[in-house]
């Protein structure tokens, strides 16, 4: 419980909205914040909703990533694709950054321990929540979240990732001037066939275990899949599994890689699989590299959204008028974070004093 008691913050607003780079604009289902700054260059930010609530979360800080205030300096960036809700998605919005700032100034430094503790105390105070919460509302034990988390700290670029979010980078090829996609976070989907042969190794006495809701083999949340105690009345008859089960079937461990940022890498692609169901990774990097910073996250989740309605023989145009809901039938939530990353900015950032930034996507705001 010291880890909810030390990440609530009932100030977040405040962050959220100071500054001229704080909140964004909403049109309709889609909310954007065209460009803000970051310590290691600019971004972009969109987030179009599809489901009746919105279950992406999003969030960017950058600034100092110690909670004591002090070094070391750097960029946060957190993509957290919900489902079945949007309870534990927002639970990650609100606690992992903070947990990530109490570790890194424990440690007096950013490293894969610091992200994978951080990642860890939210996994643990989510499963604190659903207990606390079971008797009363006992759905929640049947929401989860993937996560996606990047960390840019002392030219160091961090990935973390927990389902089948994604984060592509766009590096710069000097000889032909092309701008390739280099995929930099390990996807856990039963589609893939690497994951279903891990998942039957894990479980040798289950050959079920690949057929998994959602298709994802880890995540946050999703207490039912993990602790055999909640996965049993009063839980929905349609979550709860026929046979009992003795280890858990999801995982909440990040696969982490650790990227040394070079002066060709351009820009980093953070995204939910709304997204990547409809562009892949070159067709994302060529839309950034080919159109101007401002307002490209936004650009990406058009292209998305036109691809969704090409597959469905209909007009870009008539889509956007479907409501929310509704609009789940053609296009899932999707989130698009670019950070641009200036080299120039790079060699100096860690010492230098930033004012902090955060935004959190879907806010509206000053812009």
């Amino acid at each position: 419980m010291n880890y909810l008691t030390a990440c609530f913050r009932p100030g977040l607003d405040r962050y959220t909205r100071r500054g001229s780079d704080a909140g964004g604009k909403k049109e309709g289902l889609l909310w954007y914040k065209d460009s803000g700054k970051h310590l290691n260059g600019e971004f972009s930010m969109a987030v179009v909703q599809a489901n009746n609530l919105l279950e992406d979360q999003s969030y960017i800080e950058s600034g100092s990533l110690s909670s004591s205030g002090s070094g070391p300096y750097g960029t946060f960036v957190g993509v957290y694709d919900g489902h079945g809700g949007p309870e534990t998605s927002r639970f990650i919005n609100d606690h992992l950054v903070c947990h990530l700032k109490r570790f890194t100034a424990e440690q007096q430094s950013m490293s894969v321990d610091v992200i994978r503790k951080a990642i860890q105390a939210t996994e643990d105070g989510f499963m604190s929540l659903v207990t606390k919460q079971w008797s009363m509302k006992p759905q929640i034990a049947s929401v989860g979240s993937c996560c996606l988390v990047g960390v840019i700290c002392n030219g160091t670029l961090y990935i973390a990732n927990l389902g089948d979010s994604r984060a592509v980078l766009g590096r710069a090829v000097k000889a032909t001037g092309e701008v390739l996609a280099v995929q930099l976070s390990t996807e856990h989907n039963a589609a893939i066939e690497s994951i279903r042969h891990e998942l039957r190794s894990v479980h040798p006495g289950d050959s079920n275990i690949v057929v998994l809701r959602h298709n994802i083999s880890r995540s946050i949340g999703d207490v039912y899949l993990k602790k055999a105690e909640f996965n049993r009345e009063p839980l929905y008859p349609k979550f709860r599994l026929r046979e009992p089960f003795k280890m858990p079937i999801l995982s909440s461990e990040p696969s982490i890689s650790v990227h040394q940022l070079q002066p060709h890498d351009q820009f980093i692609i953070f995204a939910s699989d709304g997204l990547w169901e409809h562009l892949s990774n070159q067709e994302a990097v060529d839309i950034v590299q080919n159109n101007p910073r401002s307002g490209i996250a936004r650009r990406l989740v058009k292209a998305a959204l036109q691809e969704a309605a090409k597959k469905r023989e209909m007009r870009y145009s008539d889509l956007k008028d479907i409501d929310r809901g509704v609009r789940r039938h053609f296009h899932d939530d999707i989130t698009v974070i670019v950070v641009f990353i200036d080299s120039n900015l790079m060699s100096s950032a860690s010492n230098v004093k930033f004012p902090t930034i955060s935004v959190r996507g879907g806010e509206a705001g000053a812009s």
